[in-house]
C-alpha cells in the first residue's frame, strides 16, 4: 500500500551542545529501541572519522551493543568504508554479526572518507587508489559472502558462515554507486539529504542495470531522506533552523549546507506524510530511511515517534 511504505532509520550518533560522546551513544540505543517499538524496519549506524560532533567512528562495534539492546529490528552499517579495509576482514566481522542476530543484519558499503583527508591518512595510506580498486573490493567482498572465496587456489572461509548471510547494500550519491550496486546485485541507497544529482534517473538506472544474483534475485531500493517532523508545520521549521546552525561545517561546505536545507522535508505530520508519499512515488523507492538532525534528543525521538504514527500506525 502507497500509504504504509516502509520506514527506516539511519543514525550518526551526534554529540549535541552539554553531552559527551557516551551520552551520545547511549541515545543512538535508545533511538533504535524506540524505532523497534514503532515498527521501523531498519535502525542504521554510519562511520566517520575525527568528526568532533558524530560519535559513531566503528559502526560493527555499535552493531554488536545495538544487537544486544534490541529484539527484532535489523541494524547495519551507513555505511562501512571498505577502501580502508580488507574484504576479508569485513566479512568476518559481519558474518559473526549475522551469526549472533540472525536474520538482522545489514552490510551497507561505501566509498566516501567519511572524515578529513589527514584522518583518511591515518586509516590508509592509498585511500585513492583502493576507490579506483572498487569494483575488485566489491568482488571479493560478494564471493566471501557467498562463501565462495579463494586465494592462491585454496578455499577461504570468512568464518563464523551464518545461516543467512547479511544482506548487502551499496550507499551514493551518484551513478556511479548505483551501478556497483547494480553489477554486483546489492540493494542501493541513494543519499537524497546528500545528494545534487537526479535520484529518479539514479535509481532508473539501478534498476535497469541490475544483475540478480541468489541472495538478491531482485532489485531493492532506499532513499535515505533529511526529515524533520514536529507537532506544527512552524515548530518544525524552528527545528529545522536549529538543525542547520548546529552542522559544523567549513565555508567551503556553506554551499553543501544550503543544498541539504532545500532537500530536507519539514512539516507537521500531515505535510511530511504527504511530501514523502511524493518522493515515493517519483523515485519508486522501496523503502525510505530517515536522517533526523534536530539537535534536542527528545524533540529528535519525538519527530520518528510522529512520523511512524502518520505512516506506520495509522
Amino acid at each position: 500500500m502507497m500509504d504504509r511504505m516502509k520506514l527506516s532509520v539511519l543514525d550518526l550518533s551526534p554529540i549535541y551542545d552539554g553531552v559527551n560522546a557516551q551520552e551520545a551513544l547511549m541515545q543512538t540505543v535508545r533511538l533504535a529501541q524506540s524505532a523497534e517499538r514503532m515498527g521501523y524496519t531498519r535502525f542504521w549506524v554510519a562511520e566517520h572519522h575525527d568528526m568532533p560532533h558524530v560519535a559513531s567512528s566503528s559502526p560493527e562495534v555499535l552493531l554488536a551493543y545495538l544487537g544486544a539492546r534490541t529484539k527484532s529490528i535489523r541494524i547495519g552499517s551507513g555505511a562501512v568504508l571498505l577502501p580502508y579495509y580488507k574484504p576479508y576482514k569485513v566479512a568476518e566481522v559481519f558474518h559473526l554479526l549475522a551469526t549472533m542476530f540472525p536474520g538482522r543484519i545489514d552490510l551497507g558499503i561505501g566509498r566516501a572518507p567519511g572524515g578529513s583527508a589527514h584522518a583518511s591518512l591515518a586509516l590508509s595510506g592509498a585511500y585513492l587508489e583502493k576507490v579506483r580498486q572498487m569494483p575488485e573490493l566489491l568482488s571479493e567482498l560478494n564471493a566471501l559472502l557467498a562463501d565462495d572465496y579463494e586465494v592462491e587456489g585454496q578455499r577461504v572461509s570468512a568464518r563464523p558462515v551464518p545461516d543467512e548471510p547479511p544482506e548487502l547494500w551499496l550507499l551514493g550519491t551518484n551513478l556511479k554507486s548505483a551501478q556497483y550496486a547494480a553489477q554486483f546485485g546489492a540493494g542501493y541507497v541513494f543519499g537524497h539529504f546528500m545528494s545534487d544529482q537526479d535520484g529518479e534517473e539514479i535509481f532508473a538506472r539501478y534498476v535497469q542495470d541490475f544483475q540478480r544474483t541468489v541472495r538478491c534475485p531482485a532489485p531493492k531500493t532506499i532513499a535515505a531522506v533529511g526529515v524533520i517532523c514536529a507537532d506544527t508545520s512552524e515548530e518544525a521549521a524552528e527545528l529545522a533552523e536549529m538543525s542547520m546552525r548546529s552542522i559544523h561545517f567549513s565555508d567551503e561546505g556553506k554551499d553543501a549546507l544550503s543544498d541539504q536545507r532545500k532537500k530536507m522535508i519539514v512539516g507537521d505530520r500531515k505535510q511530511v506524510k504527504e511530501q514523502l508519499l511524493q518522493l515515493q512515488r517519483k523515485y519508486r523507492m522501496d523503502e525510505c530511511m530517515i536522517v533526523s538532525n534536530i539537535p534536542d534528543y527528545e524533540k529528535r525521538l519525538h519527530s520518528y515517534e510522529l512520523l511512524a504514527d502518520a505512516m506506520l500506525l495509522s
